[in-house]
C-alpha cells in the first residue's frame, strides 16, 4: 500500500460518502479552507493529531480508514448498530439475505 496515494484518496472517498465539501469538512475542523483539499490534491498529509479529528469527524476508526476491504465503513458501522437492536429470527432473515446478495454476479 503506497500511504502517499491511498490517503488522500481514502479520504475524499469518505468525506463523499458523508456528503460535505472539502471545504467545509477543513472549516469544521478548524482549519484553513484548504486543508483537505491540499491532502485530497496529493500537496501534504496530515498530521497524528491531524489525521485523527479527520477520522473523528468522518465518523471511522483509523482502524476503518486503513482497512481497504471496507468500501462503506460509515454504513456498516449504522447498519452494525441497527442490527444489535434485532432478535434472533430477524436477525437470521437479515443475515440470509445478505447472504444472497453477496453472491449474485
Amino acid at each position: 500500500m503506497c500511504y502517499e496515494d491511498f490517503i488522500p484518496e481514502r479520504l475524499a472517498r469518505l468525506r463523499m460518502q458523508k456528503g460535505v465539501s472539502a471545504r467545509d469538512m477543513s472549516l469544521s475542523l478548524g482549519l484553513a479552507n484548504n486543508y483537505i483539499n491540499n491532502i485530497e490534491n496529493r500537496k501534504s498529509l496530515p498530521s497524528m493529531q491531524s489525521f485523527l479529528n479527520i477520522c473523528e469527524y468522518l465518523g471511522v476508526t483509523p482502524r476503518e480508514f486503513f482497512d481497504e476491504d471496507n468500501t462503506y465503513p460509515l454504513w456498516l458501522t449504522e447498519l452494525s448498530h441497527d442490527l444489535k437492536r434485532l432478535d434472533a429470527k430477524s436477525l437470521a432473515y437479515v443475515a440470509e439475505l445478505v447472504k444472497q446478495l453477496a453472491d449474485r454476479p
